[in-house]
C-alpha cells in the first residue's frame, strides 16, 4: 500500500530544505502544534505513527474525537532539528484539514440529532484524491458515518445507472441494494427491492408525505436524502434515516500554529 505521508512530505521537499541547509541546522529540537480555536481532533495518531517510524519521538497528541480549545497542543514531537523543519508545515496543514472535517461533522451530527436522535449523518465518496483514508477517519472522529467508502464495498444504482439500463429486473445480492430513483413513480416501483432509497433533491414537505407511503410498501426500507446544505439538516432529519452530505470534506481548515525550539 502507498505510504501517503511519504508522498505528502516528498511533494513538499523532493530534494533538500534549502533554508535549513543554508543555516546549517543541526542538533535536536522540539515541535509543538497548537490550536487557536475550538475543535475536534482527528488523525493525529496516524501522524504520530509516521514520526515514530522515522525515529522521531512523539511526546503527546490528542486522540480521535477528543475536543480542544484555543491554546491546546494537538501534537508534540522531538527529534532531529533539520527533520522537524522538513516536517512541520505539512504536519500542521494535515492536522488543520482533518480536525476541520471532524469538527464540521460533529456540528452537523449535533444539529441532526436534536431533530432526530436516530439520524445517521453519512458522507459521500467526494473526498479529495489521495486523502480518502484519512478524511473518512476524520468523519468518524466527528461522530459521522460513511455512505460509500468506494465502488467496491456497496451497491448503489444512481439515476445515471437507471438512465442507461432502463428497467431493473429481479436482482439479488448479499450487500444491501440502494436505489436513487429519477421520479416519484420509480420510487414506488423500486421500493420493494431496495434496502436503502436515496431521494435526492427533494423537499422536506415532499418527504413528509412520500416517506410513510414508501415504508408501507417495504417496512424494512431505509430512507436517505442527499443534495442538501448543512443548515437544512434539522428540517430533513425527522423524515429520513440517513442524510448523505459532502460538506465536512470542504470545511475551512482550522487555525493552528507551530512552535519550534532547540533542546
Amino acid at each position: 500500500m502507498i505510504d501517503l505521508f511519504e508522498l505528502y512530505f516528498y511533494e513538499d521537499c523532493p530534494y533538500q530544505d534549502e533554508s535549513a541547509e543554508l543555516l546549517r541546522l543541526e542538533g535536536r529540537g522540539k515541535m509543538r502544534i497548537v490550536s487557536r480555536e475550538n475543535g475536534v481532533c482527528a488523525c493525529a495518531s496516524d501522524l504520530a505513527e509516521y514520526y515514530e517510524r522515522k525515529n522521531m519521538k512523539t511526546l503527546n497528541y490528542l486522540r480521535d474525537g477528543e475536543t480542544f480549545k484555543p491554546g491546546d497542543a494537538i501534537f508534540e514531537a522531538e527529534g532531529d532539528l533539520k527533520l522537524l523543519f522538513r516536517y512541520w508545515r505539512v504536519s500542521q496543514t494535515f492536522l488543520t484539514i482533518m480536525c476541520a472535517i471532524a469538527t464540521k461533522t460533529a456540528s452537523l451530527v449535533s444539529a441532526g440529532r436534536k431533530a432526530n436522535p436516530d439520524i445517521i449523518i453519512a458522507t459521500s465518496r467526494k473526498t479529495h484524491p489521495g486523502s480518502r483514508i484519512f478524511e473518512i477517519k476524520a468523519v468518524r472522529a466527528g461522530g459521522g458515518d460513511i455512505h460509500r467508502n468506494s465502488l467496491s464495498d456497496s451497491i448503489q444504482f444512481s439515476q445515471n445507472h437507471l438512465e442507461v439500463v432502463g428497467e431493473l429486473g429481479k436482482l439479488r445480492a448479499i450487500k444491501k441494494i440502494e436505489i436513487e430513483p429519477r421520479t416519484r413513480e420509480e420510487a414506488f416501483k423500486y421500493a420493494g427491492m431496495s434496502d436503502i432509497m436515496l431521494l435526492d433533491h427533494i423537499s422536506p414537505e415532499e418527504l413528509r408525505e412520500l416517506g410513510p407511503e414508501l415504508k408501507k410498501l417495504n417496512p424494512k426500507l431505509e430512507l436517505a436524502v442527499g443534495g442538501i446544505k448543512g443548515p437544512m439538516i434539522p428540517e430533513y432529519a425527522p423524515f429520513v434515516d440517513i442524510i448523505v452530505i459532502s460538506a465536512p470534506y470542504y470545511a475551512n481548515p482550522l487555525d493552528f500554529t507551530t512552535k519550534m525550539e532547540r533542546i
